[in-house]
């Protein structure tokens, strides 16, 4: 062989091994750690027998970022304090999951979690404060006045415990208390195996609760610009990007987690989705919260990636101008409840004469529709399944108020 050629040869020999080196570097952390793919079958030993018995679980912790990072199956299923163990065929487990796992390593989004409504408060909606350690109250209460410190939802406790167990408590469950001294699910939003920050990024992840007509937030954003642009881009998103690198090339249209939680291009991560509110939406009569301007300066500072300012304030003095409207009809909704029991024409009890569910309707579905659709652009929501209702009931609500009164006139000659 000549020298030229055996130069060429060791020249081309050395360049595919520095390119297959260079390569190799640049691989991510779990795969050069990982003992083979998908991390010698969902780690081995659980493996043997969940592959035959909950075969699902297996495969969803394949594709999460945990297994991509060599989180074995003990890291999560360990006992940890306050929580009862098990002997489980060799291993020592946790007999029951919560927060307080995902917490060995997330303390940061837990403490956020803890912090917000979708923490104790949530829970507190339906049962009130009896679940909850004095402490734990003590806690929700400096964030959310009045939210934990509260008795058990009327209507909740007279529907029963089907309803509750199979309605309510679903979605509520979000902020139960749990026996460890936890406080919420992170699996509601995340799931279990898949423990997915796409699922959590996808609006029908949010839709599970946040739908229907006392809060139809989900239909509301797929009527939106937002959703419109979304469902038609979807397959160009990259959901699963890392939460603090997060740009509006991998999400250039924003779901729910994008205003109300993502760090969007160096703007603050959190797992406190009230961080970024300035109203209570939710309540008979919406007020300020008491951090109103900052949390519209939180909310702005994601519009601003996309709209201009004079836009962005523009939208949201509209927004707060269908808040002061549906306040009004509230208002009279009130003043019609107030007259009857100043005139001792209804009972004490709640929710026993069907005046009262006209009023319950006209602020809890109405008005509540009408506000959340100014606030997230579904203008069908703001109109027919805002305004609508809440004038219709209103006129019902009088007319059935003129016939209490003209029957109790009746009865009293």
């Amino acid at each position: 062989m000549s020298f030229q050629s055996l130069f060429s040869t060791v020249v081309i020999a050395t360049a595919l091994i520095v390119g297959a080196f260079l390569l190799h570097m640049r691989r991510p952390a779990g795969e050069l750690q990982t003992p083979n793919a998908s991390f010698v079958r969902a780690t081995g030993k659980c493996a043997e027998c969940h592959l035959h018995e909950t075969s699902a679980v297996v495969h969803e912790f394949e594709m999460s970022a945990h297994a991509a990072k060599n989180v074995n199956c003990l890291d999560c299923h360990r006992p940890v304090k306050g929580q009862e163990s098990v002997d489980h065929r060799g291993f020592v487990i946790a007999r029951h999951l919560s927060a307080a796992n995902c917490r060995e390593c997330h303390e940061n989004e837990y403490r956020q979690f803890e912090r917000s409504r979708h923490g104790a408060p949530a829970w507190a909606a339906v049962s009130g404060a009896k679940d909850f350690t004095a402490a734990q109250i003590a806690f929700s209460e400096k964030y959310h006045p009045g939210a934990v410190e509260r008795a058990p939802n009327a209507l909740a406790m007279m529907e029963g415990p089907a309803a509750t167990n199979q309605g309510c408590y679903r979605c509520h469950e979000i902020g139960r208390p749990n026996a460890d001294g936890s406080i919420g699910s992170c699996t509601a939003c995340h799931a279990r195996h898949a423990s997915s920050v796409e699922l959590a990024r996808t609006p029908e992840t949010c839709g599970q609760c946040h739908m229907g007509p006392d809060h139809s937030q989900l239909e509301i954003y797929h009527e939106s610009k937002h959703g419109v642009l979304f469902n038609a881009q979807r397959d160009r998103f990259h959901l699963d990007a890392d939460p603090k690198h997060l740009t509006t090339r991998d999400m250039p249209v924003p779901t729910c987690a994008t205003c109300h939680m993502s760090g969007l291009e160096g703007l603050k991560v959190t797992h406190d989705t009230t961080e970024r509110l300035s109203m209570f939406l939710f309540a008979p009569k919406s007020e300020k919260r008491a951090g109103y301007l900052q949390g519209v300066t939180n909310m702005q500072e994601t519009c601003l990636k996309c709209h201009t300012r004079p836009n962005i304030e523009k939208f949201y003095a509209e927004a707060e101008t269908v808040v002061a409207s549906t306040n009004e009809l509230v208002e009279q909704s009130n003043a019609i409840m107030k007259g009857l029991r100043d005139e001792k024409l209804l009972t004490p009890a709640p929710f026993d004469e069907p005046i009262e569910f006209l009023a319950f309707d006209l602020w809890h579905y109405g008005g509540r529709t009408a506000k959340h659709g100014a606030y997230m652009g579904g203008a069908d929501f703001v109109q027919w399944h805002g305004f609508y209702e809440l004038t219709s009931k209103l006129a019902e609500m009088k007319q059935k108020a003129a016939e209490i009164r003209a029957k109790a006139a009746e009865t009293s000659r």
